[in-house]
Formats: structure tokens, sequence, C-alpha cells
């Protein structure tokens, strides 16, 4: 039996009459770009994750933009952030003109490590930007503490997070803002690119509305520099609209995943992620394990029809686009995990059969 890492067709299968039947309303509405549906999701979504404002966008990557943008960064500002999370937060800072500074990560849940950030903290250092990263909450009371001590916004990287809590209430409500990203591998994910940003600041909203529609106030008229053009369609709004009824559910399943994983390879020399189903809502079931066996894992997981993946491979600082203006830089931890992380199937369509296929297919490896 093959298992594919990840499955959309499973997943949209099982929503597919309910995704139909929002298509055909947008199809017949005549209405595709801006409208009742994008205007109806924004509300819903911001319900959903506790914030007064939701202003969706074309994609993840355009929130972490226009996001950068909104805060006033600029040439000279520097952005603190993690190098491990697939350079999206480093593209974004590079697109606003700003230089990222990376801080290293927990070597247990992946997220910026907040014993080191006060010490990344430069005059130049403009705002912080966690990342949830996996699905699994950082230390946000600790970031939020040493943030307003040096009087910095926190922008919350939510692209991994849908439906995140961290002490009783939803991420992207701790920060001054906060992006998401429906791409459709998300948690909660579009049938196409989409992203979003949400805020409790009403001048941060209304600055945000304009910059993605090309720094217009009204039609035309262009008040706001460095505007784009940035707009989920109503395709795209309406299908979400279907998916976020369904997100609580997929992602207990996750939880529930995670859980069989977790009990199934506590024999083995893995280290599995740390579970807090209070938080943790499993975008990504990423184990650690020695580098000198990952390939040979993958190549043995592969062998049996089972899909893995790397997230991820070369952390920002490595990368050879920016390698060479950080050659003194030294991330330990998240250096090590590049060459370490595995992530494993766990999406909810999954059964429980497969997941304990993928266990024993692991346990064979480290029994040979």
């Amino acid at each position: 039996m093959s298992i594919a890492f990840n499955d959309l067709g499973r997943h949209v299968a099982t929503m597919a009459e309910e995704i139909e039947a929002a298509s055909t309303r947008v199809l017949r509405s005549g209405w595709f770009v801006l409208g009742p549906e994008v205007r109806a999701f924004e509300a819903e979504w911001a319900e959903y994750c506790g914030a007064r404002h939701c202003i969706s966008l074309a994609t993840g990557t355009d929130a972490l933009i226009l996001g950068l943008r909104a805060l006033g960064l600029q040439a000279g500002d520097e952005v603190l952030t993690v190098a491990n999370a697939g350079s999206y937060t480093t593209f974004a800072t590079h697109t606003v003109g700003a230089t990222p500074r990376y801080v290293d990560v927990d070597p247990v849940s992946y997220t910026l490590d907040p014993s080191q950030l006060a010490a990344a903290i430069t005059p130049r250092t403009k705002v912080i930007v966690p990342v949830h990263l996996y699905g699994q909450v950082a230390d946000l009371s600790a970031i939020l503490a040493i943030a307003a001590d040096h009087q910095l916004p926190v922008l919350e990287d939510c692209a991994q997070a849908h439906g995140a809590r961290y002490q009783g209430q939803h991420v992207g409500t701790f920060g001054a803002l906060a992006t998401f990203s429906f791409y459709p591998t998300k948690n909660l994910g579009a049938l196409g690119d989409g992203g979003a940003i949400i805020t409790n600041d009403d001048a941060l909203a209304a600055q945000i509305k304009q910059l993605r529609t090309y720094g217009w106030s009204s039609k035309y008229q262009v008040t706001i520099e460095k505007g784009t053009n940035s707009r989920l369609d109503e395709l795209q709004a309406a299908i979400l609209r279907v998916k976020l009824a369904h997100l609580d559910a997929q992602n207990a399943r996750r939880q529930a995943l995670a859980a069989r994983y977790n009990a199934g390879l506590a024999a083995t020399p893995l280290q599995c992620p740390q579970l807090n189903t209070a938080q943790h809502v499993q975008h990504l079931y990423v184990v650690r394990v020695a580098a000198d066996q990952r390939n040979a894992l993958r190549q043995h997981l592969q062998a049996a029809g089972i899909g893995s993946d790397v997230h991820y491979p070369i952390a920002d600082h490595q990368q050879p686009a920016w390698a060479e203006r950080y050659q003194d830089v030294s991330l330990p931890i998240t250096e090590a995990l590049s060459n370490e992380i595995l992530s494993l199937p766990c999406y909810p369509e999954l059964s429980d059969a497969e997941v304990d296929q993928v266990i024993d297919c692991i346990q064979a490896f480290f029994a040979d």
C-alpha cells in the first residue's frame, strides 16, 4: 500500500459537495474580486481568531511583506526572526529593504528561543517575528515580555498554525498583527494561493487595506506609497469559508495521528515532538533522527511506498543567495536541525492503519 506524504485529492473529496456548491455560488454571482465572499470570509476568520480585523491577500508571503511595510520597516532596519522556517520571512524582509537578523531556536519546540532574544536586539531592531512552526506555538509570554521591555512590535507568523492556541487564546492575537498563508497544504488551505493579516489595531488595518490595492484611499486615488495588488479572489474566499467549518475537527484528527505516532515510535531512537493538544495543531509531524541516518531512513520509507519530506533542509543564513553576508553567523541548533529533521505523513484523511504501517516500517529500519 502506497502512502503519499500528503494527499490533497483525498482531503478535498471529504468536502467536495460543499466546495462545488460554494464554487457554483461564486460563478453565478458574476462578482470575482473583493466581493461578498471575501467580506464574509474576512469577518468569519476574524471572529474565529478573536481579532477585530482580517484583511485577506493573494498570498501568505504578501501578508508578511505588507505586514512589515505597515509597521514602517525600511532600509537600514532589522527584523529579528528565525532561520529554520523556509526563508519566507527572510524574503519578505529583504523585499521591504530591511535586514534579517537571526535568533537560534529551542531544541524541543524548534521555535524562537527567547533566552537568546534580548542579546540579539540592536538599536536598528524594529520588529520581532516569531514563527509558530509545524503547528507548534512559540513561547509568546517570554517573547512579548522582551519585546515590551524594548518597545518593539511583534508580528506573529502563523502560516503553519491555523487554529492553534496559546493559554486558551488563538495565536495571531498577541502581537501587533499576524500573518497567515492559505496555501493548499495548510491546515486551512485554499485551492490555490491565499493569505491574510489579522490585527486589533484599527490604523494598521486601514493601512493594510490600502496597501493591498495600489495604495488607493478611493478608486484611482493613491495616497500611500509602496502599495501593491494583492487580493484574495471570491472563489478562494468561498472555498475557505467551507473549509473553516471543518478546521477544528481536522486539527483534532491531526493531533490524534501525532499521538499515535508518538506512542508507536517511543522505543525508536527518533526524537518525537512534544505534544500539547491545547496549543499544537500538528501542521507537520516532524521527528529528529541522527544526521548519518536520515537519508537512509527516507530511502527505506520510499522503498516501502511511504512519502516523507524535510522542512527545511537549508537554513536561511546558509542559503546560496544570502550566505556570504552571514559567514560569521552561528546557529548551532538551527544548523543541526537542517540535517536531522524528517517530516512524516500527517493529514486528517490518513487512517490509523496507514499510520501503523509507517510506524512498522520505521521500527523495522531501526531493528536491522
